[in-house]
């Protein structure tokens, strides 16, 4: 099983060269020799990362003993994508190391397995929040009788319908002229009748 060096900047213009120096020479004092090498210049806010793929596909296929970073925030892009990274890596029996925080999530360190620990209920803690401003949102807008979801892709046609009921047309007629389906033509004229009798109500 192998050591992977993983190391990561946000634009062309930063260089991966002093992490690598840091964590080459981290795995040269613990005589860690087969090391696979991983790297991205890439936003942590984007999901997929060329270097971060090929690593966790080593992982998945269980050919990596230890991923080796400089800091968490190179690896993952927000605290619930690290969860799920250490998570996976922890499922796999490899190890997450922290060189410049002291994070170490191998069997032998425990204090590392803990600090992990509480990261982790952290980003869960964090998804809860998250879940639970989404669910108030979504009451919210219900009872301010807004349609969740996607608008429907009839409306679009709904002008061109009521201009042809305007005119007189059933619904059969609609369905050839505008190659609608005629459940659809039939849905969109009962929509504009109805608002035409609730405009005439109102008026």
């Amino acid at each position: 099983m192998k050591t992977a060096i993983y190391t990561r900047v946000s634009t062309a213009s930063q260089s991966t060269d002093s992490q690598l120096l840091e964590l080459r020479e981290y795995c040269r004092r613990r005589n860690w020799e087969d090391i696979a090498e991983y790297s991205d210049t890439i936003s942590g806010s984007k999901f997929s990362r060329q270097g971060l793929d090929g690593l966790m596909k080593e992982v998945r296929k269980g050919r990596i003993e230890r991923a080796v970073v400089f800091k968490m925030d190179r690896l993952g892009r927000s605290l619930p994508h690290l969860a799920q990274l250490v998570s996976e890596l922890q499922n796999h029996g490899t190890a997450l190391i922290c060189t410049s925080q002291g994070i170490d999530t191998s069997t032998s360190n425990p204090a590392g397995r803990l600090q992990m620990g509480v990261l982790m209920a952290v980003a869960e803690f964090e998804r809860e929040i998250i879940k639970e401003r989404v669910l108030a949102g979504l009451t919210a807008a219900k009872a301010r009788g807004s349609r969740l979801g996607r608008p429907s892709t009839l409306d679009q046609h709904k002008p061109a319908v009521a201009a042809l009921v305007a005119q007189g047309k059933g619904s059969r007629l609609i369905s050839k002229e505008l190659a609608l389906p005629l459940s659809s033509v039939c849905k969109l004229v009962r929509a504009v009748k109805s608002e035409q009798n609730q405009t005439t109500v109102s008026e």
